[in-house]
């Protein structure tokens, strides 16, 4: 059983290392270009419709954790009345 585990490890390192690379296109420039450019857009939402996303959800989660903060807080500081 651990020999069969070995020689599957040895054939999956193999594998992986030789295989060839996928090559790219170097971007770097493109997106220096974009968030250099003076347009009146703050740097964290240059990116397009998926920083707006994030920044909007981000938003949500932040001022809904908050609030469900306070609110806890609030029901923690009044005790529950014993009868």
């Amino acid at each position: 059983m651990l020999r069969n585990l070995l020689a599957l490890r040895q054939i999956a390192q193999r594998t992986i290392s030789t295989a060839s690379r996928r090559q790219f296109e170097n971007k770097v420039p493109e997106k220096q270009k974009l968030f250099q450019e003076d347009n009146g857009i703050p740097v964290h939402l240059k990116g397009g419709v998926a920083d707006a996303l994030l920044y909007r959800a981000t938003m949500m989660l932040t001022v809904g954790g908050t609030a469900y903060a306070m609110y806890q807080l609030a029901v923690a500081s009044f005790p529950k009345k014993q009868d």
